[in-house]
């Protein structure tokens, strides 16, 4: 992705337009910039300075560093090298690269091996810790796309990869589950097509974040195939919480109720992979949107079940469960309890633990203190 490409999508990602772009950094900065040199930028005909990098970079809400590196990376392979969290030199990865090519890499089974391992790992790792193996991977599959069906195996790497992305960079995110999805759109399986737009929607919907992007990842993985699978399950959910956020109940009620339905026929035995939703996690999905919607007495029996099947090595989602308490105390009227609720829960797990959801539901809680 170059320059031009990564402004467009950062700045679309907030819904804004090229005019509200300029208007930002102007107002910001007392410049004078104009929303035809914002066009320039996005369609790569000249490249911001570094004092206009620096405005994008306040605006924007992304670390300058990924703006400055991008005005050298030009291919998949160096921003992979060069923006992922991992000890590791680009020549390790360009090395790795060239062999994968040369030895024709890992087969098709192999992979899905490897995907079955990650799903497992991405449960109870922190994100630094899989980012950095899955970087490497990238790297090696994107040798093998000559192959229709690694382009499904790229797209769940990419997607696993997208939830990753530290908090500092979580506009990032999106245009990684973009990218995985054009991917699965290679492979020409439709149940990769709609399992990588459901984990999306599911995603950037439970976390609050992206609602019009997580709609349209939603929507889509509606539209491809109304076959009840786990990918359509996270669509409908998503849809669910991206509706509650909005204050929208009536969608909220009737895709949690459509969700339920699809739980009963394709809910997982696989209790602790990031591929499958057993009744726990479908538990976690029903808690928060029924904390975000008010219904405490569903919340409570959804934070119920999830514990008395929720594995214990997986003290992370617990923590989940203790900030919808938290939210459903504050929407309840305890703001102040359910703030303190939320920090208590958060601050008990270990650091390297938390992750980028975790915080923007902290945030959540906190936006619903300071509206009080």
């Amino acid at each position: 992705m170059g320059m031009g490409a990564l402004i467009k999508e950062l700045r679309e990602a907030r819904g804004w337009s090229q005019g509200r772009l300029a208007d930002e950094i102007n107002s910001a900065f007392g410049t004078s910039l104009a929303r035809e040199y914002v066009s320039r930028w996005e369609r790569s005909h000249v490249a911001p300075g570094p004092f206009y990098l620096r405005c994008l970079s306040a605006v924007l809400d992304v670390p300058l560093a990924v703006l400055e590196g991008e005005v050298k990376r030009r291919t998949f392979l160096s921003d992979v090298a060069a923006t992922a969290i991992a000890p590791v030199v680009a020549s390790d990865l360009l090395s790795a690269g060239f062999a994968a090519r040369l030895k024709r890499g890992p087969s098709v089974e192999e992979w899905e091996e490897k995907l079955s391992t990650y799903g497992a790992e991405y449960m109870s790792l922190g994100a630094a810790d899989i980012q950095r193996r899955v970087t490497g991977e990238l790297v090696l599959v994107q040798q093998q796309l000559d192959e229709p069906r690694l382009w499904s195996v790229a797209a769940r790497l990419m997607t696993l990869y997208a939830k990753t992305i530290p908090g500092s960079d979580g506009t990032r995110a999106v245009g990684w589950y973009r990218l995985a999805a054009d991917a699965a759109d290679q492979s020409a399986d439709d149940r990769a097509r709609v399992w990588v737009r459901g984990r999306a929607a599911i995603a950037l919907g439970y976390e609050g974040a992206s609602l019009g992007v997580a709609d349209v990842f939603a929507e889509q993985a509606m539209a491809i195939s109304d076959r009840p699978s786990l990918g359509l399950l996270n669509a409908v959910m998503g849809k669910a919480h991206t509706a509650a956020v909005r204050g929208d109940s009536e969608t909220a009620h009737g895709m949690l109720d459509r969700g339920l339905r699809l739980f009963d026929q394709v809910g997982s035995h696989e209790q602790t992979s990031d591929y499958a939703v057993p009744w726990w996690r479908m538990s976690i999905f029903v808690s928060l949107l029924a904390a975000r919607l008010g219904d405490e007495g569903v919340a409570v029996e959804a934070q119920d079940a999830a514990r008395k099947e929720l594995p214990t090595a997986l003290p992370r989602f617990s923590t989940h469960l203790d900030m919808h308490r938290g939210l459903m105390m504050a929407k309840s009227g305890d703001v102040e309890g359910g703030a303190e609720h939320a920090r208590a829960a958060l601050g008990a797990l270990p650091p390297e633990k938390h992750s980028l959801t975790l915080r923007l539901l902290m945030a959540e809680i906190e936006r619903t203190e300071g509206a009080s």
